[in-house]
């Protein structure tokens, strides 16, 4: 699986939507910020938001001081006004959804969007929330005891890893 050939399959999609209607890009902290803002810039768009759903996570007790370091590293920040916009949320990998209802929630904080769709990279399937991807650049089998991870090198160029589940 290439994250890049399949970033570039997301940006095709993306450029043709453009030019038929507005939309804003919504990256949940790390991955889908790093394929927001790499996005933003190849679309010519002048800016995107970022979405940290650390204290949104039906896992935050376990998670604890994991989520604080990551909300402390990229907190959400929305460069526009939600109510009325069409969203796109933009994740690294879907598997079971509560990324995303986590996402959803936060999103909503900040206002109603008259629209959202969401854009995944890797769809894993496996879902425990009926939710699913408006954009998928592959969908992809992937051993449950091993996690599928989007790593961004110097260049900006995408790359996914599996590493072992804790």
């Amino acid at each position: 699986m290439n994250a890049e050939q399949l970033y570039e399959k997301l940006l095709a999609k993306l450029r043709g939507l453009k030019q038929a209607e507005s939309f804003e890009l919504v990256g949940l902290a790390m991955g889908g910020a790093w394929i927001a803002a790499r996005l933003a810039k190849d679309l010519g768009l002048p800016h995107y938001g970022v979405i940290n759903v650390a204290f949104h996570r039906d896992d935050y007790a376990e998670k604890g001081m994991t989520a604080l370091r990551t909300a402390s590293t990229m907190t959400t920040h929305l460069p526009f006004d939600v109510n009325g916009a069409t969203v796109i949320l933009i994740d690294d990998v879907l598997l079971t959804g509560r990324t995303v209802r986590a996402a959803l929630n936060e999103l909503f904080d900040f206002g109603r969007p008259a629209h959202v769709e969401l854009m995944v990279l890797a769809d894993r399937g496996n879902r425990e929330l009926p939710v699913c991807a408006n954009f998928v650049g592959e969908e992809v089998s992937v051993p449950d005891h091993q996690i599928l991870v989007l790593e961004k090198d110097t260049a900006g160029k995408f790359s996914f890893v599996l590493e072992e589940r804790e």
